[in-house]
């Protein structure tokens, strides 16, 4: 897309440009039997009957590491600021409550099981004030990340199918693995935004993306006649700089 040669042939391939990744994606990238099996069996045990799926993706950088208690404060400020999971209450709903009988699963996707502790003890031991149940699950919890250890690179992948058959998904800012998911259920994801250098959380807790694609992190530089740096989100008007990554960019539709 950054190279006028091909602009017309892409433009006829991918008219709806925020769904580039989407589709290939979907179509050119399958998994494994195994990874496929895995996908299969924990989605009709735990989500396949429910009436709305929420997922949430937490993942801590070694190199910006946040406090547990930090990130769980950022991730439920979210979760009721942007009305993500149904409000607690303090006595049993009546019968006749509006949502009652509704089930929602909220599916944890993460490396640390401590956050699906804490949001599962919360619509454990209270109820909703909408009489709607809240049900939660966590695949896994593998506690560090093991990139040389095949078995848990098919955890990771069956876990990232998982998190794209959610209705509304939540990520952690700079996650490839969060772009991947949303990017496959074609859904614009809330994004847990990453404290300033100097912070320990972030003054936004969240901010709703306005695409569907993934951002590159690392986005090639474009040539210019004029042999001046150029800003290519300037240029295009389908790419777009990333809410979460500020050099980095992802298509959006014209």
């Amino acid at each position: 897309f950054l190279t006028p040669m091909y602009d017309k042939e892409l433009a006829r391939m991918f008219p709806y440009k925020e769904a580039v990744f989407h589709h290939l994606g979907r179509y050119l990238l399958h998994p494994t039997n195994r990874v496929w099996g895995i996908v299969r069996r924990y989605y009709e045990a735990y989500l396949a009957g429910v009436d709305e799926k929420i997922g949430f993706q937490i993942r801590i950088f070694p190199e910006r590491p946040v406090k547990f208690e930090n990130m769980y404060d950022q991730l439920t400020r979210c979760i009721k600021e942007q009305r993500l999971l149904p409000e607690l209450g303090k006595a049993e709903p009546a019968a006749n409550a509006s949502g009652d009988g509704k089930v929602k699963a909220v599916l944890i996707v993460s490396l640390y099981s401590g956050y699906y502790d804490k949001i599962r003890g919360m619509y454990y031991e209270n109820p909703t004030k909408t009489g709607e149940i809240v049900a939660v699950y966590q695949p896994s919890h593998q506690e560090k990340q093991e990139s040389a250890s095949n078995e848990h690179n098919q955890k990771a992948l069956a876990e990232i199918y998982l998190l794209s058959y959610c209705d509304k998904i939540a990520t952690s800012t700079w996650s490839t693995f969060g772009y991947v998911a949303y990017g496959f259920a074609g859904v614009k994801p809330w994004i847990l935004l990453r404290p300033d250098w100097d912070k320990e959380m972030s003054d936004v807790v969240c901010v709703r993306s306005t695409s569907v694609e993934p951002c590159l992190h690392s986005p090639p530089i474009l040539g210019c006649r004029a042999r001046e740096e150029v800003d290519v989100a300037r240029v295009k008007p389908y790419v777009r700089h990333c809410e979460d990554v500020r050099s980095g960019l992802k298509l959006f539709n014209s």
